[in-house]
């Protein structure tokens, strides 16, 4: 997904895109329910008259009369469902998706401005300027363009898609190099200094990681007012401009933004090793992990709050430990731009740490945001879910087949799609395993030799993994094998013997020998069940626990309780015996967790009552997985239950 071949600063490169694929298991069953019906259905989706993308293409294209539809960001949207249909293309191979997609990129080419313009919300209306208004999301559009060009390109080798974004780079450079104080402060969802570094990758052009700078150093640049777009709940901390980044210490505001803006920060220090930048992405992934992001790899606290300046921040980060369940935002795209950002700090830093928060997200809070059929949406992320919760805006009681702001599905479907080319990366003498998953890799190492090697596992059920290897080179090289820090110990074996290394939960092991042909590596990671408490700064959760098998957050849902069980009356024995258990037929197949509860019987009115001794029903219920929520009918549900002592 990211061409890191000549990407001076990362100490991990990335593997074409196809030279992975799962192959039996979790992965490749997510896999099959994208090529099968995420994908084509949300094709169907955007191409007719609910989504309205191509539409607007279209009409901008003088070839449907028309007023464009969907929020002003929908292009982009359009673009991350082309580049998820190009992921699935290059494992399946299927000529039909191309035949499609080269349809599609003719049509968008005619709606193009000749100067290179592209922006369907602004050419369709005749009362609207190019770069007027920064929520006109005219970069995020750009950026994604740019992305899904350069796959297209990468897979394909074809030119078309390439061709339209370096004719809208060109445009964007003549608008901003200058860096006019009018526009110093037009930036908005800046998605395309990720796609303007992939743009350089591609083509070698210095102009494009010129600009994706420039828009870094104008962030935080301009003290005071200078565009009339920018209003006061766009301003500040809630777009990341009231601290420079490079002296940033802190993820602040709108978590969307907030994380696309790491993203393309962490690909620009990729490609210049500017100190003062990976330092501040230091600094800000600490600040996340150890006080803003949830148990689930989840981001974006609140819908609306205060930053730790006091600044309105709305979707965002807010202040330390201000971790909220029924209310928590947690907007899908935040929790995949984690993952993204994640992604690249683990190939930046080589550190296995960053691997540790990609699987949290990808097992959790990603796939929270879709059905297991994979045709119906969440949005938002909660980690309690009650009766009472009064709905509003994106919030949902139960998945949606389509939500007007659809930013978060096409992330998420060209996540799954893409998800293979995440398991390994290229180390300086071999491969290092990033996600662990039934699997078939191809590719070749850094030095140009193949290596060929085969994954079996039924993880994250079970923690066994065998890693076979079919092809390598004479010499020897290094496979390391991520340690994830959940892990409390494990057992690494080459050809039957135990392997003493120096790993060590939450980093890689390496194994470095003369590998042949036939050579079988076996890692066993025991899932233990483990109750997770928070810092006791975390109000919300104080005297809770969570429950986590191996990457797996669970949670308790009401179809899984006795009828009419109110969700806030369950408690969790401290010393409740749990055991794991999987089950087929449940769920699309997922290992669920069983013990002992209890409920609570003596209900009382009142906002405040007077303690007595509380009357409780045991109860044997099962956990399960917190990703499969809500796909039994309307339900209550909680990850954190309030402790009970036996």
């Amino acid at each position: 997904m990211i061409n890191y071949t000549n990407s001076p600063y990362v100490k991990l490169k990335s593997l074409n895109i196809g030279d992975c694929e799962w192959t039996d298991g979790f992965w490749a069953d997510k896999f099959k329910v994208a090529e099968e019906v995420m994908v084509p259905y949300m094709g169907e989706v955007l191409k007719g008259d609910v989504g309205h993308a191509l539409n607007n293409f279209k009409i901008a294209a003088g070839l449907k009369e028309g007023k464009h539809k969907g929020f002003f960001w929908h292009d982009g949207d359009f673009y991350k469902w082309m580049e998820a249909a190009t992921y699935i293309y290059a494992i399946n191979k299927d000529p039909k998706i191309i035949e499609e997609l080269d349809d599609l990129i003719e049509i968008i080419g005619k709606a193009q401005l000749e100067n290179g313009y592209l922006q369907t919300q602004i050419t369709t209306n005749k009362n609207r300027k190019p770069f007027s208004e920064r929520k006109y999301h005219e970069m995020y559009n750009s950026g994604h363009l740019y992305i899904a060009a350069c796959i297209y390109y990468r897979v394909t080798g074809k030119t078309n898609f390439l061709d339209i974004a370096i004719k809208n780079a060109n445009n964007l450079y003549d608008v901003f190099q200058p860096q006019s104080a009018e526009l110093a402060r037009m930036g908005f969802n800046q998605v395309q200094i990720m796609g303007l570094v992939e743009l350089y990758r591609t083509t070698k052009d210095k102009k494009y990681l010129e600009l994706a700078e420039i828009f870094i150093n104008m962030r935080g640049k301009s003290k005071v007012k200078t565009h009339p777009s920018v209003r006061y709940n766009n301003i500040g901390d809630m777009t990341q401009e009231r601290t420079p980044l490079r002296e940033e210490d802190e993820a602040v505001g709108h978590a969307v933004l907030a994380l696309y803006y790491y993203a393309g920060a962490a690909d620009v220090y990729a490609e210049t090793g500017e100190k003062a930048l990976i330092d501040a992405l230091d600094r800000i992934w600490g600040n996340i992990v150890d006080k803003k992001m949830f148990v689930t790899g989840a981001c974006g606290q609140k819908h609306d709050g205060g930053s730790s300046n006091r600044d309105f921040v709305h979707e965002a980060f807010t202040i330390d430990y201000e971790m909220h369940n029924a209310h928590a935002y947690n907007e899908t795209c935040a929790n995949l731009c984690n993952a993204m950002f994640n992604y690249r700090m683990l190939n930046i830093k080589g550190e296995s740490k960053h691997a540790d928060v990609m699987e949290l997200v990808l097992y959790n809070s990603a796939l929270s945001g879709i059905s297991l059929k994979g045709d119906s949406y969440f949005y938002t992320n909660p980690l309690r879910r009650t009766a009472n919760h009064k709905m509003g805006g994106t919030d949902y009681p139960d998945r949606v087949e389509y939500i007007p702001c659809f930013c978060c599905p096409p992330n998420l479907v060209r996540t799954i799609a893409k998800s293979s080319a995440w398991a390994y990366s290229l180390s300086e003498n071999g491969i290092a395993t990033n996600l662990y998953g039934a699997n078939k890799l191809d590719t070749k190492l850094q030095d140009g030799s193949v290596i060929k090697l085969r994954q079996e596992t039924q993880y994250p059920w079970d923690g066994n993994i065998k890693i076979t290897i079919d092809e390598c080179k004479n010499d020897a090289f290094d496979v390391l094998l991520r340690i994830p820090d959940w892990a409390t110990s494990f057992k690494i074996s080459v050809n039957g013997k135990t392997q003493n290394t120096a790993g060590k939960p939450g980093t890689f092991a390496n194994l470095n020998r003369q590998w042949k042909k036939g050579d079988v590596i076996t890692l066993n990671l025991p899932m233990d069940i483990k109750l997770l408490e928070g810092n006791p700064l975390i109000e919300e959760v104080r005297n809770q626990a969570a429950i986590k098998r191996g990457p797996v957050v669970y949670c308790v849902e009401t179809p899984d309780l006795p009828k009419g069980t109110d969700i806030l009356d369950v408690y969790l024995p401290i010393k409740s015996k749990l055991t794991a258990t999987y089950k087929p037929e449940l769920l699309n197949g997922v290992a669920t967790i069983s013990g002992n509860i209890k409920i609570r019987k003596d209900k009382k009115e009142g906002m405040y009552r007077t303690l007595s001794n509380p009357k409780f029903e045991n109860y044997n219920v099962q956990f399960v997985p917190y990703f499969a929520w809500s796909n039994r009918g309307v339900s209550e549900m909680s990850v954190w239950l309030p402790l009970a002592i036996d």
